[in-house]
């Protein structure tokens, strides 16, 4: 099979296309000839080797995939051969085919096409999390998103929509923006206007926003926690704009305001019941309609390089798929 391989982490044109062993399923795995496999700004910073947590070498990128079932181990039951399935981890999906534990793998609805599904469960189970279970949010809140644009950005929107709120949108050009009001964005801001905050206080009449959702970090996060209103909460999700903050700690004070960790990653394992609840009630959501990620750009297996500059980039308007098969 051919998959792309990393022997060094760094820049994506350091890695190769190459042949390698079809990979067999152990107890408890599947096989899944993959179709799609949703590319990230995560999968850029596990190959350069700056994620959190560094994966061995040779590594293959991909942390998203989806596809058919093609092989099942011994004593999985809840999977087939042939099933439609969403399927991820660390890394392995830019291949034609790749091994999981049958544990993350899932059953995807008749409905969702194999583009989408690549690109659905990263961004969306972790805008739910956030938005359910660490944001509390109530229907008629405010929502403000950061990086709108973005994986976790447009599926914030989507949910937070679907959940009866309002949402803000801040975005960085025009494109952007115009692809979070498609999305369902109540209104969009420039976040590089000079005014941004007024701008925030405007929409919110002094009051204020009650959910932040900031998957930025940098520069962006103080300005935003000082736009929550009072008792308002602000969702950590990740710093694609590379620096970690620091907080003043007088903020939560003076506002009764929670900064608020969100962890999809020990969420799905410290909470597995919880995370396998909402994986469903967002495919329900998806069958009515109300969830549908932005795809910006195809690329075929043989321009993986293209598709991972791209998303380290940051400068589309939605998601980047590579076409497996």
């Amino acid at each position: 099979m051919k998959a792309v391989v990393a022997y060094d982490y760094g820049a994506p044109e350091t890695v190769v296309l190459e042949e390698r062993p079809l990979p067999q399923p152990g107890p408890g795995e599947v096989r899944v000839a993959i179709h799609r496999v949703g590319v990230s700004f995560v999968d850029v910073l596990l190959t350069a080797g700056r994620y959190q947590v560094k994966p061995p070498l040779p590594y293959t990128p991909g942390t998203e995939c989806s596809g058919v079932v093609d092989a099942v181990g011994e004593g999985v039951t809840h999977l087939r051969t042939g099933d439609r399935v969403i399927a991820g981890g660390m890394g392995g999906a830019l291949a034609q085919y790749n091994v999981y534990p049958a544990a993350s793998v899932r059953p995807i609805p008749d409905a969702m096409p194999f583009d989408e599904a690549a690109v659905f469960r990263v961004s969306y189970t972790t805008a739910y999390y956030a938005l359910v279970q660490r944001g509390r949010l109530a229907k008629g809140e405010t929502v403000l998103v950061l990086g709108a644009a973005g994986a976790v950005g447009v599926a914030s929107i989507q949910v937070a929509k679907a959940l009866g709120a309002r949402v803000i949108a801040s975005a960085s050009t025009e494109a952007k923006r115009a692809l979070t009001r498609t999305c369902g964005a109540d209104d969009a801001v420039d976040s590089t206007a000079a005014d941004w905050r007024d701008q925030i206080k405007a929409l919110t009449d002094g009051k204020g926003v009650d959910v932040v959702v900031d998957p930025v970090g940098g520069s962006a996060t103080e300005p935003a926690f000082r736009s929550l209103g009072w008792r308002g909460r602000h969702l950590v999700i990740g710093f694609a704009q590379g620096e970690i903050p620091k907080l003043p700690t007088n903020l939560p004070l003076l506002k009764g305001a929670a900064l608020v960790g969100v962890d999809i990653r020990q969420f799905g394992i410290n909470e597995p019941a919880t995370y396998e609840a909402n994986v469903q009630a967002l495919f329900a959501l998806h069958r009515d309609g109300l969830l549908k990620p932005a795809i910006a750009a195809r690329f075929p297996l043989e321009a993986y390089a293209e598709a991972l500059s791209m998303a380290a980039a940051g400068v589309t308007a939605g998601r980047v798929v590579v076409e497996v098969a």
